[in-house]
């Protein structure tokens, strides 16, 4: 009796929940469209892309215009300024809020949740407020027009120290007290115990850093000024002319900037989804 009113059950449920089903299926959807309709923009041929409703793999569709924006722009130089802005902001990222959260997390001292609340503050203002006074910070300290001024002003940020606080503060304390008892220094506790425990959050925190730092396009247009140094979020605008633009050369140039990062995303995805798990516990 007992199999036969869970098989009966099972249908039951399965309804309950197809509204959900189709909601997060609507969702993905969504999501992924952008991409595809882009893609097909890429591939396609001829006046299809003012098509409506535009089709999602045109007719006579090929990879010549990958290859036009490989040779029309130094495609190869721009991904290398892309990936070493992206690759030292994520690693700074991830140092700065680490060792700044950990005495938030795991040390007493006066005034601490008034500092955090602080840090947290930050995040209500807008990135561009900063813009001026980060500017004449790099120019001060000749960085400007460097991949290094670029980097500079974007490793220390309230989520991510919000995020590894938030880290630290799961692991027990009794395991810390354990530690210092036997003679372990702060500097032990942080190294050896805490970020061998926080590893599902710092692969977040490095995920969502790498998409953020590979994509963004203002900062880097406003420090950087010679070509050679433009990252792919600012080289590919060369594809646009002053008088007429290649939309299938720039759609497959946005294509080849997208690809590395849904690369990163789908290595990381277990470590990823491990640390949203927690942050949302």
């Amino acid at each position: 009796m007992t199999a036969i009113a869970l098989n009966r059950a099972a249908p039951r449920k399965l309804l309950r929940r197809l509204p959900d089903y189709l909601l997060l299926l609507a969702l993905s959807f969504a999501c992924v469209y952008p991409f595809l309709w882009t893609l097909g923009i890429a591939v396609g041929d001829g006046e299809q892309v003012f098509d409506f409703p535009p089709p999602l793999w045109p007719q006579g569709a090929g990879w010549r215009h990958f290859a036009a924006v490989w040779d029309a722009i130094p495609l190869g130089r721009f991904f290398w300024n892309s990936l070493w802005i992206s690759g030292l902001t994520t690693l700074g990222t991830l140092a700065v809020s680490a060792l700044a959260a950990f005495p938030l997390a795991k040390l007493r001292f006066r005034g601490r949740q008034a500092v955090f609340y602080a840090i947290i503050a930050t995040l209500l203002l807008p990135s561009e407020i900063n813009f001026i006074s980060n500017y004449v910070t790099i120019s001060r300290l000749g960085l400007d027009d460097t991949r290094l001024g670029v980097v500079l002003p974007s490793i220390a940020g309230a989520f991510g120290i919000y995020l590894m606080k938030h880290a630290f503060e799961e692991i027990p304390d009794e395991i810390v007290d354990a530690a210092r008892m036997d003679g372990a220094s702060d500097w032990q506790v942080f190294r050896r115990i805490c970020l061998p425990l926080s590893l599902p959050y710092l692969a977040t925190l490095g995920i969502f850093t790498l998409v953020w730092s590979w994509n963004v396009y203002v900062w880097p247009s406003v420090v950087l000024k010679t070509p050679d140094l433009y990252p792919l979020s600012v080289g590919v605008l060369y594809l646009k002319g002053a008088f007429a633009t290649s939309t299938r050369m720039v759609a497959a140039g946005a294509v080849l900037t997208i690809l590395p990062v849904l690369a990163v995303f789908a290595l990381c995805q277990r470590y990823f989804m491990r640390g949203m798990d927690g942050a949302v516990k």
